[in-house]
């Protein structure tokens, strides 16, 4: 019987790449973005949230572009209700990612 599913194991050159143990990753140096006094905090309150803000907005104009139809105008002009919780919820999704991203 001929094993055809994995056919590529079968190749002497690619056994190795194959079965190379896998090493774990070096954790990355620890960036200093602790506030050494309260303006410093303050400014890194504002950044973080204009960051946030902006891609809050870039995904819900995003979402708005790769779906059929006017999101824009479900929600204002026809008062669609679930229109306007699928768009909740996909600002909701980015801001969670921003958040993720910004704590570390």
């Amino acid at each position: 019987m001929k094993s055809s599913v994995f056919p590529l194991l079968r190749r002497a050159a690619l056994a190795p790449l194959l079965f190379v143990p896998a090493r774990a990753a070096e954790p990355a140096a620890p960036a200093d973005w602790h506030a050494q006094s309260l303006g410093q905090a303050l400014l890194y309150v504002v950044l973080f949230s204009f960051v946030g803000i902006a891609a809050a907005i870039v995904g819900y104009k995003l979402f708005d572009k790769c779906t059929p139809g006017d999101l824009h105008g479900e929600i204002f002009d026809k008062k669609n209700s679930a229109a306007a919780i699928v768009a909740g919820a996909v600002i909701l999704g980015v801001c969670l990612i921003v958040a993720a991203a910004i704590v570390g």
